[in-house]
């Protein structure tokens, strides 16, 4: 009986010792738990953080080619405005720009950038690149050896339009690419002019953009304080 008793005890300790360690067990389970769905949380607020800040830009970026097609009409078929990857292209025929193998901008040209500039005057908080794009038929006049010279050229006697027209400096980029990014192939005297454009790119600015989203990220960091 004595035998027995004695089983039985070591048998209830070993119990109340195996229910300890559930106990325990199922405590470090359910803070694990609890961290887990915490984590998931404060994840799923970020992405909500980062999702608003990519939602806000794109909502903007929408409302300046809405802006561009009203000023500017969308009607004229060598004009194209469109939107890419939150990018907002403008594409001008050479023909509305500038006579065959100039650099000077003509006074329909004048009018067609007063209205995009009025665009870009109401959004400090982007910035406007000139893109010159020229065929690849050689070019050399003056100090200008060849479609380089000439690409960049186009571009920064538009870009200087643009500041007479009240364009701050700061957020215009003079750019050319001559002939080496054509839309078709440059094998009829028509595609040459389907090559021969200005590309305005109207984009919001990078580092702006990435201190609305360090802006979210910090907020989010203040509250979970």
């Amino acid at each position: 009986m004595e035998d027995r008793i004695s089983d039985l005890k070591k048998t209830n300790e070993d119990l109340i010792q195996s229910t300890k360690e559930i106990t325990v067990l199922s405590t470090k389970g359910a803070e694990n738990l609890e961290k887990s769905l915490e984590s998931m949380k404060e994840k799923d607020l970020k992405i909500t953080r980062l999702q608003d800040a990519l939602n806000k830009k794109d909502s903007v970026t929408l409302a300046v080619v809405s802006s561009l097609k009203k000023a500017v009409g969308i009607g004229d078929p060598d004009i194209e405005i469109n939107v890419e990857k939150g990018v907002v292209f403008i594409s001008i025929a050479d023909k509305l720009l500038f006579k065959s193998g100039s650099y000077n901008v003509t006074t329909r040209a004048k009018e067609v950038l007063g209205k995009v500039a009025k665009v870009v005057n109401s959004k400090p908080d982007f910035e406007c690149m000139v893109e010159g794009h020229t065929d690849n038929v050689p070019y050399k006049k003056g100090v200008l050896i060849d479609n380089w010279d000439l690409s960049v050229k186009r571009s920064t006697s538009i870009i200087r339009v643009l500041q007479e027209l009240g364009v701050n400096p700061g957020q215009l980029i003079a750019a050319g690419r001559s002939h080496y990014v054509p839309l078709v192939e440059n094998d009829t005297a028509e595609n040459r002019a389907t090559n021969r454009r200005t590309r305005i790119v109207v984009l919001p600015k990078i580092d702006q953009f990435y201190e609305m989203i360090e802006k979210e990220m910090k907020n989010l960091s203040a509250e979970e304080k």
